[in-house]
């Protein structure tokens, strides 16, 4: 096996270390009114302690975002043309927030060089030129964005994410304090996202060395903090989740995700749930393919009394199920992981259908 990926450039890591932004996009600023675009999880515009200490300056955008839907290709297009007709080309473009946030800042930062709509770079290596400086700010713990070469969209016919060396940050800043007070249904929710990202890394047929060491180790945090510890919640425990999420997102990386993703792309797609929670719904029906990881995550579950919706499939019609599982068969890099490249033998839309109606 040959991959040749592009890493995170540089990385800020320690608590504190937030408050050194404004010292770090100093030098990325040509000129002292340069334009910084700031995308920042609108949970934060009432928490004084996060939003007083963005360093916006005179001539930076800052837009507030809105997470309750994942991140789409018509709003980076809208964010995109918005600031180069207001501003002209910035300097660069900082996502504060989680997952959906850093995948926007990743995705609007390449098309403010590459014309056209999003939705024509959805896919491996298709974006034409490198995009503007990047740097993201991950302030929950578990979806590996901050180091993922990829920026998942979702478009008007499919979630895919915009996949290329480009898409990777140029800087991170990784502070446990930025955790403080997450929904703890939430902070479970990412986390296993982490958790079944290494799961399907190691479990599947593009597993190496590389991806394994990361995820072995990512996978040893993540029990720490869900099984081990009495307060998962405690200071070490974020410091962990934090470098678990790291750790994860190199895993898939040099590996591939599997089963539950592809089903989870076909729920949030169809469903418009979240990618941490749908993850959780589709890994709590996948006994037959993960085996002893799905009952450690019941553990995981009742220890933490996280409540993950169920009975679904009561609500859903066969239209419904058809187009999730529509969106999931296409996914064939996933399925080509999980099963080889013979997995049309072993798995049909009648299967995936089956793992539906569980839910």
């Amino acid at each position: 096996m040959f991959k040749n990926f592009k890493s995170v450039t540089k990385t800020a890591y320690g608590r504190g270390s937030f408050d050194k932004l404004d010292e770090i996009l100093e030098e990325k600023r040509p000129t002292p009114d340069a334009c910084m675009v700031f995308l920042v999880d609108d949970v934060f515009q009432s928490k004084p302690g996060v939003k007083d200490r963005i360093p916006v300056r005179g001539n930076d955008v800052l837009l507030w975002i809105n997470v309750a839907k994942e991140p789409t290709t018509e709003q980076v297009d809208k964010i995109r043309d918005d600031v180069l007709r207001d501003k002209g080309l910035p300097a660069g473009i900082i996502g504060i927030g989680g997952g959906s946030v850093m995948d926007l800042a990743k995705a609007t930062s390449l098309m403010f060089t590459n014309e056209g709509s999003s939705t024509l770079y959805q896919g491996l290596n298709l974006v034409k030129k490198p995009g503007i400086y990047h740097v993201g700010v991950p302030t929950i713990s578990g979806t590996g964005a901050e180091v993922s070469m990829t920026a998942v969209l979702t478009g008007p016919t499919k979630k895919l994410g915009l996949k290329c060396d480009w898409t990777v940050f140029d800087q991170i800043v990784l502070d446990p304090d930025l955790l403080d007070g997450v929904d703890r249904n939430q902070w479970f929710y990412t986390g296993m996202d982490c958790y079944i990202h290494c799961v399907e890394s190691m479990t599947g047929t593009q597993k190496n060395t590389f991806s394994e060491a990361y995820g072995w180790k990512a996978l040893e945090l993540c029990k720490e903090v869900f099984l081990d510890s009495d307060n998962g919640r405690s200071k070490e425990n974020e410091e962990k989740l934090m470098v678990a999420s790291y750790m994860g997102g190199l895993s898939l990386t040099y590996s591939e995700v599997g089963v539950c993703h592809a089903l989870s792309y076909g729920l949030s797609k169809i469903f418009d749930i979240h990618h941490g929670i749908a993850n959780c719904i589709a890994f709590n029906q996948l006994k037959d393919v993960y085996g002893d990881f799905v009952d450690e995550f019941h553990t995981m579950v009742e220890k933490h009394k996280i409540d993950i919706p169920k009975n679904l499939s009561a609500q859903w019609n066969e239209e419904d199920i058809d187009a999730m599982a529509e969106v999931a068969i296409k996914l064939e890099h996933m399925w080509n992981h999980a099963f080889g490249a013979n997995w049309k033998k072993v798995l049909d839309k009648d299967r995936i259908k089956g793992w539906y109606r569980k839910m």
